[in-house]
């Protein structure tokens, strides 16, 4: 019977999407009150109809019910139950509807907290959201319905859920990877809603950038916690592969970066209005894109789900419908839309629109690298392999200039720069930054490389950067504590992202020159010394978990001959699938990690052991957090939370 309520329920909510997507167009065509704002209505309905399925799915995979199709494949009753729980999204069907249940929350949070939004324009935005959900609904249920039963016969048991994917990282990643996927939707909503109408000013950016912004902040933490979870999980000791489903979520990333950075400059300037439509158009189609990467069964990765050619044909078909639908509204109306303000080349302006280049550049490198592999095989041509090297040399030519014009970017005045004001701060910036990054070699690098010199180099730049230009706003009119205070959040979220970016190229640049690891043979009882480091093999034992069986090895490690870690490194055998998992110890430190993954025993009882020493690799997942965090200040900024524009005269206010 739940099943079947979890099912009636999604129909339900796809015909409320249907009516959220129609009658409020509806009203604002014909002028009917009561039509435009049942789109608040809907959207309501259409969240609570969707919560109960989801709901309703997870208590199913909670209490065991394997007349499901879906549970029996993707759950087992030994499993733990928050992994249960988690396996409501570890695989095709489940993950559709989270990404509905997702979307149908983003929905409410605008009908519900954009209070100050017009009601035609609110009632446009909840259409446009409609009309994403009622595609979705359609393929969940046409295509991937989680609730298919095994009745007449099931099995007294499930298959289990992937071990890959019992682990406490995919509890998280994946929901904070679609809250991001999924919130481009409402700029994408807002973007398409402002061409109906017709009008793209400085208030519709207003009203779009901090759900921009929310979904950009989601969208981080998300990729970074799946490069967390690579690291430490998959036993490589790798943080990033390019592989292409770890591409399909940095492009968004890419395309919302900029688009953030062009919402800004349209709120505060008026300027950028049709770059920045088509940035919100891009970000959320790319979204898209990746959906239909992961689930089309074109891509063989770890994170794909393998998925039938109807399902395919499904999402390319809504992804042309989508985007093709988008763009052709771009091109009619994108020509009525007039910037208002008017910059010269040394402004604030144009190197925002500068490093708009760099990131599109970036973003074009993903998808050319991305997709050329598989365009060139179906058309005949064979297999072609881009990885790891092109991704990096592209990468390393196009984050030079762009970490260069971000440093001083801030520098520079809205409309117009006298550029001789910046010859003096740029050279105080350029003496301190060099300082520092070879200071910083050091001490904490054995040897010095043109790379590791160039990457530090722009870390600190960066950081150097924002430190000199938060001086030079709080001592303009003030004295520092007193400027300092009165730096509002939008100041604070542009500076803290900077840094956050800062401080990732450091620890990518230390973690890819200077790591180190070593393949040894240890019995039981042997040390080895490695990077200053002792290393004992102290013992092995059985491993007995709740669904699993195993041994892990406790490794004792040594520092100038006093004990700084004891490490337990597991290779597990999952009862039920019988795939070998490794565990790695991790000792983390803020300055590097000591890594130790186990491999197989060898015919004379000594074990296979890998050793990695990974300097600075946490820095990689804190720039992000504070990147992320940036964006949370700005997201609480209370010019969002009122109803004067904060644009209404343009100048230099909040740069």
């Amino acid at each position: 019977m739940l099943p079947e309520i979890g099912q009636f329920s999604l129909i339900l909510a796809c015909v409320l999407s249907f009516l959220q997507m129609v009658y409020p167009l509806y009203g604002v065509r014909t002028g009917h009150q009561g039509a435009i704002r049942s789109a608040k209505m809907f959207t309501v309905l259409q969240f609570v109809a969707v919560a109960i399925s989801f709901v309703t799915l997870a208590y199913l995979f909670f209490i065991n019910d394997f007349s499901v199709s879906y549970i029996a494949t993707n759950s087992n009753s030994a499993l733990p139950w928050y992994y249960r729980l988690s396996a409501v999204w570890g695989a095709h069907e489940g993950s559709l509807l989270l990404w509905v249940f997702l979307l149908a929350t983003w929905s409410i949070a605008v009908a519900l907290m954009s209070k100050n939004l017009p009601v035609e324009s609110m009632a446009r935005v909840l259409a446009v959201l409609g009309l994403l959900a009622f595609g979705f609904y359609l393929f969940v249920i046409l295509t991937s319905n989680p609730f298919e039963r095994t009745l007449p016969y099931f099995p007294i048991d499930g298959r289990d859920l992937n071990p890959l994917l019992q682990d406490f990282g995919l509890v998280i990643h994946p929901p904070m990877l679609y809250m991001g996927y999924v919130g481009f939707s409402v700029a994408f909503a807002f973007a398409v809603a402002a061409l109906l109408e017709g009008r793209l000013d400085s208030a519709w950016a207003k009203w779009s950038r901090p759900w921009t912004m929310a979904a950009w902040m989601f969208l981080t933490i998300g990729i970074a916690l799946g490069s967390w979870w690579a690291y430490y999980e998959l036993g490589w000791g790798g943080w990033w592969f390019w592989d292409p489903v770890e591409n399909a979520s940095f492009m968004p990333w890419l395309a919302g970066t900029a688009l953030i950075h062009s919402l800004a400059v349209s709120e505060k300037r008026g300027v950028f209005k049709s770059w920045t439509v088509l940035l919100a158009l891009s970000a959320f189609s790319l979204s898209l894109l990746g959906t239909f990467l992961v689930r089309s069964g074109v891509l063989v990765s770890v994170h794909a789900f393998a998925s039938d050619p109807t399902r395919g044909l499904f999402i390319l078909s809504f992804l042309i419908l989508v985007i093709g639908g988008a763009l052709l509204l771009y091109a009619v109306q994108a020509a009525k839309v007039k910037s208002r303000g008017r910059y010269e080349l040394a402004s604030r302006e144009s190197l925002l629109l500068l490093n708009n280049i760099f990131l599109i550049a970036a973003l074009i490198v993903v998808l050319l690298g991305t997709l050329l592999p598989l365009v060139h095989k179906e058309i005949g041509l064979g297999s072609i392999s881009i990885g790891e090297p092109f991704f990096n040399r592209m990468f390393t030519i196009l984050v030079v200039p762009f970490a260069l014009f971000l440093g001083i970017g801030s520098l520079f005045r809205w409309k117009r720069q006298k550029l001789g004001e910046l010859v003096k701060p740029v050279l105080i910036i350029l003496v301190l930054s060099l300082f520092v990054s070879l200071a910083f070699l050091f001490i904490f690098a054995p040897a010095l490389t043109w790379l590791a010199v160039l990457g530090s180099f722009l870390g600190f730049w960066i950081i150097v950067s924002v430190v000199y230009e938060i001086y030079l706003r709080s001592t303009h009119r003030h004295s520092f504590i007193n400027g300092i205070t009165k730096l509002g959040n939008s100041h604070w979220a542009m500076s803290l992202g900077h840094l956050g970016l800062a401080v990732m190229i450091v620890g990518i640049t230390m973690t890819q020159n200077y790591s180190i690891e070593k393949d040894v043979k240890l019995a039981v009882g042997e040390d080895i010394t490695f990077e200053r480091y002792d290393f004992h093999f102290d013992q092995i034992n059985a491993l007995n978990g709740q669904n699993y069986v195993g041994t892990v090895g406790t490794f004792s490690v040594f520092h100038d001959q006093q004990k700084i870690a004891v490490m337990n490194a597991e290779k597990r055998i999952y009862t039920v699938q019988r795939m070998p998992m490794t565990e790695a110890a991790i000792d983390a430190g803020f300055t590097r990690d000591l890594y130790i993954a186990m491999g197989e025993q060898l015919p004379d009882g000594a074990w296979a052991v890998r050793i990695y020493y990974k300097p600075f690799i946490r820095w990689i997942w804190l720039g992000p957090l504070i990147m992320a965090f940036a964006g949370f200040i700005m997201i609480c900024d209370k010019r969002y939370r009122t109803k004067k524009n904060p644009v209404d005269k343009l100048g230099e206010k909040d740069v």
